[in-house]
C-alpha cells in the first residue's frame, strides 16, 4: 500500500475530500499518522468527534498562506496531499486577490516547505477548471499545477517529488450542484444555466481512491487524469429533483458549456491506461520515464465532457448519489 506506515499531511483536511480521505485511509491503508491542516477549529473539533478521537489523526490549525506554520506542520512528514483551495467560482471572481493568495501563493508555500523538510512525495488535487480556464478559479488552479510540476526542478538532490491529479466535479461535495438543487427544491423550483451543459462526474470515494493510487504510481512531474463518465445537467436535475419546476437563467460569467480534462496539446505527450491518463512532462527534469505499457494517444485526441465515450444513466446517478437525496 502506497501510504502504509507513512506520515501524511493533508492540507484542506476538513473539507469533503479530506474527510473522505481520512476515512478510507484509516480504515484500509494503515498510515502511521494523518495530520489534518486547515483553518477551521470548529470543523476540526467536529472531525475529531466523527473519528472518535482516533490517535492516528492529528490536527493543525493553519493556513497554506502561512509559510512558517506549514514548515512546522511538515516536520517529519513523508507525504503531502495538497487539497486546500478557494474553489467557489463566484467567490473567486469577487475576491481575486484572496484566491491568488490561497491557490497560488499557498502552492508556493507547500512546495518550499516540502523541499526544506525533505518530504518524499507531494501530490496536489486539481480540477478540470484548470484546463483552458475561463474564470479566475480555473486560472489559479492552472498556475498551481504548473508550479507543482515545476517544483521538481527545485528538488535537486533532496529527493522530493511533485505530481498532480486532475478530475471533474465531485458528487455531493460542499458547494456542488447537487447540494444547490437540494436546497433550491424547497423553494419549489431549481435554476439551470443551460440545458445543453455537460460535466465530468466522480464520487468522493472514487476521487480519494484515485489520489491514493496515484501516490503509489507517481514518479514526479506527471499529471494523472482518471477516465470518468460525463452527464447532462438536466439528468442530475431529473434524479435529484424529479418533477420540480426549472428556471433557465443563462450561463454565468466564467462558466463553460462543456468541460475539458485533457487538451489536444496535452494529449500529444500523454499515455492512456485502462482507467486513467498520464500527462507526461514536456521537459523532464531528471530522467523521467513512465511505464511503457501505456498507449500513446492518436493525433487530434482531446478529452471533453460532451464527446466522452462514457455516459451515466439516470439509474447509475441514483446509485452514485446513494443516501444524499
Amino acid at each position: 500500500m502506497s501510504i502504509e506506515n507513512k506520515v501524511i499531511l493533508l492540507t484542506g483536511g476538513t473539507g469533503s475530500f479530506g474527510q473522505k480521505f481520512a476515512e478510507i485511509a484509516l480504515k484500509e491503508c494503515q498510515p502511521k499518522k494523518i495530520c489534518i491542516f486547515s483553518r477551521g477549529e470548529f470543523l476540526q473539533h467536529q472531525m475529531n468527534q466523527k473519528f472518535n478521537g482516533d490517535p492516528r489523526l492529528r490536527f493543525f490549525i493553519g493556513d497554506v498562506r502561512d509559510r512558517e506554520r506549514l514548515y512546522r506542520a511538515m516536520n517529519g512528514v513523508d507525504i503531502v496531499v495538497h487539497a486546500a483551495a478557494l474553489k467557489q467560482v463566484p467567490a473567486c471572481e469577487y475576491n481575486p486577490i484572496e484566491a491568488v493568495k490561497t491557490n497560488i501563493n499557498g502552492a508556493v508555500n507547500v512546495i518550499d516547505a516540502a523541499l526544506d523538510n525533505k518530504v518524499e512525495k507531494v501530490i496536489a488535487v486539481s480540477s478540470d477548471k484548470a484546463v483552458q480556464p475561463v474564470n479566475l478559479y480555473g486560472a489559479t488552479k492552472l498556475v498551481a499545477e504548473k508550479l507543482l510540476i515545476q517544483g521538481n526542478a527545485y528538488a535537486g538532490g533532496r529527493g522530493t517529488r511533485f505530481s498532480c491529479t486532475r478530475y471533474g466535479n465531485v458528487f455531493a461535495s460542499r458547494g456542488s450542484v447537487v447540494e444547490l438543487f437540494l436546497e433550491q427544491k424547497n423553494n419549489g423550483f431549481i435554476t439551470i444555466t443551460d440545458e445543453r451543459m455537460t460535466r465530468f462526474w466522480i464520487t468522493l470515494d472514487q476521487g480519494v481512491r484515485f489520489v491514493i493510487d496515484c501516490i503509489g504510481r507517481m514518479q514526479g512531474e506527471e499529471i494523472f487524469v482518471p477516465r470518468i463518465p460525463s452527464m447532462k445537467i438536466t439528468d442530475i436535475a431529473d434524479v435529484v429533483c424529479p418533477g420540480v419546476e426549472r428556471k433557465i437563467i443563462g450561463i454565468r460569467p466564467g462558466e463553460k458549456l462543456h468541460e475539458v480534462l485533457l487538451t489536444e496539446e496535452e494529449a500529444a505527450h500523454s499515455r492512456e491506461f485502462d482507467d486513467y491518463f498520464v500527462i507526461e512532462p514536456e521537459q523532464p527534469f531528471g530522467g523521467y520515464s513512465y511505464l511503457q505499457n501505456g498507449k500513446r494517444l492518436p493525433d487530434g485526441f482531446k478529452y471533453n465532457s460532451d464527446s466522452n465515450d462514457q455516459w451515466l444513466t439516470k439509474e447509475q446517478l441514483k446509485d452514485m448519489l446513494g443516501d444524499v437525496t
